[in-house]
């Protein structure tokens, strides 16, 4: 079993710590013993500074609002003296940040310490964390499976207990996809509610950081310290940052839950569809009303994220030359040469895909026929949203079509593995808030295994969102369910693994 602070969501340990039972720093050490135990199975991690976390702890606060809490930080969001290799051969062992994102300054700021590095799908491009070039993340519930990706292994900390929560980013699902695969929360905010400064960028107008945790009170708690406006980010708002911890708790008589028939189609996994069946009873149960609500451009959501994210992938990682930092190859004939060879040997087949698929729809003669269109196209799904929320105040489907498949399944079926985030890409492109809680579990093969249902909210309307997701979480038991690598019933991976 793992150790009691291991166990703890973040608002039991600060009660802890306010009761004077145990001290951050005892806290602290607790946790550090864990992580190389738990992770051993996972391999959620990329690096933890213990001596900065202990120095962190011994001087923390635990009157602050996140007073000593540790929280594990995606491993391509900065952090001042430690690596941010975003997964990639082009920056592990070649950079280490000379500052803070201002997520990690606002964390900081309430008392919370950033505590290991997390892997995650290169420079966030995938869907479940095999495309890492240091290792394969592990599902904590059949340790044979992915977690998900792009933030899988901020994921399978949480879930496997080697971390209280971890932040993530989220540019088509990459939060609420592992969180829902993994069995733990996780939020993606409205665009703009979380400074994007410090996150290295893959697609600007889609990227936004966010939580993952074991339940919507914890994750109320670290959206009240991130959110804001920042002047050091452009595409930030300048809108008040509620308490979004108020109206947890109320109940959600009355509020209306609407089903677009689009994400209610064939070919969903039996044992999804089941579950969120049930979720959505639940939540008429509870008072909610359920309304038909339709997103009519669904179908076209997958093509118009990968012509629009690997456009702006393709600019954004033109950065990564080989000259200003990150891996430069040691023998170039000239300048070209330099470029052509860092590159090639610095980033992985996935990436290399998305920058040759960005470059060629940014392309002289086909800018129009692709990205300007897909630019219009991203305007209607943004419309069918606006639409569907004057019929009610959240939309409600699977996260997931299926529950986590096997590692190794379809690295050779891009597009199958494309398809894995069909429910959460459009919310990306409107711009609006969404959230994955656990709801259930699917059979797969011998395996039992978490599904998520997702809950998307108006834009800048976070707080309907967790009163909804809190009245479900309250209502079922699923967040509390362990797996088996911390129950202490996981198989050994596959050797094939």
């Amino acid at each position: 079993m793992s150790s009691a602070i291991a166990d703890l969501s973040l608002a039991e340990l600060q009660q802890r710590f306010r009761n004077g039972d145990i001290s951050p720093l005892e806290a602290m050490e607790d946790l550090l013993e864990e992580i190389p135990r738990r992770d051993a199975l996972t391999r959620g991690y990329n690096s933890v500074d213990a001596e900065a976390a202990l120095a962190a702890a011994e001087a923390a606060d635990p009157g602050l609002p996140l007073g000593g809490l540790p929280i594990a930080i995606k491993d391509n969001i900065n952090v001042v003296g430690q690596p941010c290799t975003c997964s990639s051969n082009i920056l592990t062992g070649t950079y280490t940040s000379p500052y803070d994102a201002t997520v990690i300054k606002r964390l900081c700021a309430a008392g919370a310490i950033p505590v290991g590095r997390t892997n995650l799908d290169e420079f966030a491009m995938g869907s479940s964390t095999e495309n890492s070039a240091n290792h394969t993340t592990k599902n904590p519930w059949d340790l044979d499976r992915i977690p998900g990706g792009s933030s899988g292994g901020s994921a399978a900390v949480v879930a496997g207990r080697s971390a209280l929560a971890a932040l993530g980013s989220d540019t088509g699902g990459s939060i609420r996809q592992p969180a829902a695969l993994c069995g733990c929360v996780g939020v993606k905010p409205t665009y703009g509610r979380v400074s994007r400064y410090g996150l290295v960028a893959f697609a600007s107008s889609l990227d936004q950081i966010g939580p993952l945790t074991r339940t919507t009170t914890d994750a109320a708690l670290l959206l009240n310290a991130i959110c804001g406006l920042d002047p050091a980010d452009s595409t930030s708002l300048p809108e008040a940052v509620p308490d979004f911890t108020t109206d947890l708790g109320r109940d959600i008589k009355g509020l209306r839950i609407g089903l677009p028939r689009e994400y209610f189609v064939d070919g969903m996994h039996s044992g999804v569809r089941s579950a969120v069946d049930k979720a959505i009873a639940q939540l008429q149960s509870l008072g909610a009303k359920i309304v038909d609500v339709s997103l009519p451009h669904s179908d076209y959501a997958v093509a118009t994220y990968y012509i629009i994210a690997t456009a702006e992938a393709s600019s954004n990682l033109a950065r990564f030359d080989g000259i200003r930092y990150g891996h430069r190859s040691p023998d170039p004939a000239n300048l070209l040469d330099c470029y052509r060879k860092s590159r090639e040997e610095g980033f992985g087949d996935e990436v290399k895909r998305r920058i040759i698929l960005g470059t060629y729809v940014l392309s002289s003669g086909y800018y129009d026929a692709y990205y300007l269109k897909a630019q219009k196209v991203r305007t209607l799904i943004r419309r069918d949203f606006e639409e569907a929320f004057r019929h009610c105040d959240v939309i409600a489907s699977a996260t997931s079509p299926t529950p986590a498949f096997r590692v190794g399944e379809k690295t050779d079926d891009p597009l199958q593995m494309y398809l894995a985030d069909i429910f959460t890409i459009a919310n990306n492109l409107a711009g609006i808030c969404g959230i994955s809680i656990p709801c259930g579990f699917a059979e797969a093969g011998e395996s039992r295994l978490p599904v998520g249902l997702q809950l998307q909210g108006k834009a800048l309307d976070e707080t309907t969102l967790l009163r909804v997701a809190h009245a479900y979480e309250q209502s079922t038991d699923w967040h509390r369910q362990l797996p088996p690598t911390v129950s202490g019933a996981h198989r050994p991976p596959a050797a094939s693994c």
